[in-house]
């Protein structure tokens, strides 16, 4: 049902999508207070649009790139994935600084047209930059850049030079806005820039079980996707090996992320939507296909539920 349902792209699947993250939002909103007044309400407003933009950024970077077939499964999955960590709705820093690392990774994997390769370069690593501002520890993503650069325009000195730009243009950016705060973002910043290895973190037991299992699922689709690498078309597997990078960098930030918590999981969840995405469409029977959906869905809700 839920398979056939998402097997096309169709309008009423991102309505159903929607409305779905609408009710989880608020649900978990309500619950923990996190948003509470009329600017509260405001702030919720923007991080829910930063929430759904994000759902159909990792949509588009699927479809647009042919990084899966013409389905939505891939939003449908970043969608569960969502559930297993609620807290990423109160995190309003990694909301904000994950959503714009979905932009850079969007001009990262457009490289493979080799148009306007030194704009997308500079526009990646601007993003990423910028991200870090409000996650630190995101600043690992310029790694996909170097990468992506080696894959498509290495020869060319000047595209190594370009991201150094980039960082002395956020520099700038952000010392001009720090004036005006009076350096208050300046210590915000220097606050998050340590590494922290402290993995007892949880708040109660589902948690705990919710990352077991989410680490479960990302390694089989993760491994899914290594062992099928040779059967993808040879003008593909930049665009996948890039999705696979951004994966490890994903886990890489939560690993390094001070105040961890498992919503810096955030990170990993839209190339993990990818993956899965290529798992479940090369499954032949709809058996498996429909069965996987429903138990990540169920796993979705009930780990949602018990961290209201």
């Amino acid at each position: 049902m839920i398979a056939s349902i998402f097997n096309k792209t169709r309008p009423f699947n991102y309505v159903i999508i929607g409305t779905l993250l609408l009710i989880a939002f608020v649900s978990y909103s309500f619950s923990h207070e996190t948003f509470t007044g009329w600017q509260g309400f405001l702030y919720g407003v923007f991080y829910f649009a930063t929430i759904v933009a994000s759902c159909f950024l990792v949509n588009f970077i699927a479809l647009k790139n042919n990084l899966s077939r013409n389905n939505n499964y891939a939003i449908l999955l970043f969608f569960i994935f969502l559930l297993f960590f609620p807290t990423i709705f109160k995190n309003k820093s990694i909301l904000i600084s994950n959503f714009l690392l979905l932009l850079s990774l969007r001009r990262l994997i457009s490289l493979k047209s080799m148009k306007n390769t030194k704009e997308k370069i500079f526009d990646a690593s601007f993003w990423i930059f910028l991200a870090a501002l409000f996650h630190f520890w995101s600043i690992l993503y310029i790694i996909l850049v170097f990468i992506s650069i080696t894959l498509h325009v290495s020869r060319d000195y000047r595209n190594w030079i370009i991201p150094g730009i980039a960082l002395f243009s956020v520099v700038i950016i952000f010392f001009i806005f720090n004036i005006f705060s009076e350096n208050q973002l300046l210590e915000e910043v220097f606050t998050k820039t340590y590494i922290s290895f402290d993995f007892t973190y949880f708040e109660n037991v589902y948690q705990n079980i919710a990352l077991a299992v989410f680490s479960s699922i990302g390694f089989l689709f993760f491994i899914y996707m290594i062992m099928s690498m040779s059967s993808k078309p040879m003008n593909m597997k930049t665009s996948y090996k890039k999705i696979i990078f951004s994966f490890l960098l994903g886990i890489a930030i939560y690993i390094f992320s001070a105040g961890k918590n498992n919503s810096c999981l955030a990170f990993a969840l839209a190339p993990l939507a990818i993956l899965g995405s290529n798992f479940i469409e090369n499954q032949e029977n709809k058996i498996i296909k429909e069965g996987t959906f429903y138990l990540l869905a169920l796993l979705g809700v009930f780990f949602f539920l018990c961290q209201l």
